[in-house]
């Protein structure tokens, strides 16, 4: 089977690196719809380097390897990547148009994070996700969220958005033409409480908010610039070469379309940006109802991550105390539990039951409730572009591919 891939930025080039490492596709179909810079030779060049992650054949042998992009035909727009044939469209940008058929094409990766509704028509003037169905695609792997703009439009029933080991399950191939593989942000939450919730019991979450501290992306600036017309957040026309910046993240509400339980928890998701290239972390913050003559400890708490960690490649449990350049690249895990940092404290709140429910008490009654709850915070690292996201993305590539055969 053949692989497209729409798309040559962060996430498209490191999608590329993965899947000739990998060598589960016979040949990779890269469209980028248009010219970059003179030849073929300098669009080999900015897949074979890269700023965060060194050279494309030390990735692949070590610091031993050579050059391992050959046999360039720019007429024909074709290259062999590690001996793997690559083929770049260069014509048009619009889903509908790109040549899958041509190429005999049947899923396709979308990484451009331009085309994020499903429920855009395919026959839309700007493009849609749908398009590439349209091309000649069977299936369609969106490397985004899924974002619905028009309000009171609901999900198709032919999307579905899932995390490897998560809630894959829910992939249906007979149902599902487009699937979203959520975000890198809730691909680590969802494995920081997916472990908790199947040993704690959702019915124990009280509430749960968390803070990302993210590396930058490609949508923040290098320079202050002057903001687009009607731009409502200033901040994100500030350097980020400078500056910690406030933003936001749609974790929360992607991580209740992965975990189904998290609708009824309390859920409060916020996202810090921070001057580095990749190489992230989450700081988790939950709180349960305990009982007061078990609390749940730190210890307790680790030992669900470490347990866990030894039956799933996609969480690492490690009391190792990395920084974030230690999770660039390597594991290949959705989540690095920083198990040396989890911490936890129970104490009693008082619940005034009258203002749960008036008259809910008989006259004289004790209105004050004593409940034991334990925060817990954890942190959990993961790298956001090809250590945690890009091989998971990969992976479930790979399975999608698998049930089309």
């Amino acid at each position: 089977m053949k692989l497209g891939i729409n798309g040559l930025g962060r996430i498209g080039k490191l999608t590329v690196w993965h899947h000739v490492s990998k060598r589960y596709f016979s040949e990779v179909v890269v469209n980028i719809g248009r010219e970059v810079g003179r030849s073929l030779e300098d669009l080999a060049a900015a897949i074979e380097r890269d700023s965060s992650y060194g050279r494309l054949g030390t990735y692949l042998h070590g610091h031993k390897a050579g050059r391992v992009i050959e046999e360039l035909d720019n007429d024909k727009g074709t290259m062999r990547i590690d001996g793997v044939p690559v083929k770049i469209l260069r014509s048009t940008r619009n889903p509908r148009e790109i040549a899958w058929r041509d190429n005999d094409v049947k899923l396709v990766v979308d990484t451009t994070g331009v085309f994020s509704d499903p429920t855009t028509d395919a026959n839309d003037g700007k493009g849609a996700l749908r398009g590439h169905i349209v091309a000649g695609a069977e299936k369609v792997i969106l490397s985004a969220p899924f974002k619905i703009k028009s309000k009171g439009l609901q999900m198709p029933a032919d999307a579905v958005t899932t995390v490897m080991g998560i809630n894959d399950d829910t992939y249906d191939p007979a149902r599902h033409s487009v699937i979203s593989a959520a975000s890198c942000t809730t691909t680590c939450l969802s494995y920081m409480i997916k472990p908790l919730m199947e040993t704690i019991g959702a019915e124990n979450f009280l509430s749960a908010s968390m803070v990302t501290v993210h590396a930058a992306t490609g949508s923040q600036q290098v320079l202050d610039r002057l903001p687009k017309t009607g731009a409502t957040d200033l901040r994100k026309n500030r350097s980020i070469l400078n500056n910690i910046i406030l933003t936001t993240t749609g974790a929360a509400k992607a991580l209740a379309l992965v975990i189904p339980e998290m609708e009824r928890i309390g859920f409060i998701a916020e996202s810090v940006r921070i001057p580095t290239s990749t190489g992230s972390l989450i700081v988790l913050v939950l709180n349960f109802q305990d009982d007061s003559d078990n609390p749940i400890k730190r210890s307790y708490i680790n030992s669900i991550y470490r347990e866990y960690g030894q039956n799933s490649p996609y969480l690492v449990f490690t009391e190792e105390q990395n920084v974030s350049s230690d999770i660039v690249g390597l594991p290949a895990a959705a989540v690095v539990i920083e198990g040396s940092e989890t911490h936890t404290r129970t104490a009693s709140i008082q619940v005034n039951l009258q203002k749960v429910k008036k008259d809910c008490l008989a006259p004289g009654a004790d209105a004050l409730l004593s409940v034991p709850v334990t925060q817990a915070v954890v942190y959990g690292w993961y790298d956001n572009e090809l250590g945690s996201y890009t091989n998971m993305l990969g992976d479930l590539t790979v399975q999608v591919a698998e049930k089309m055969i």
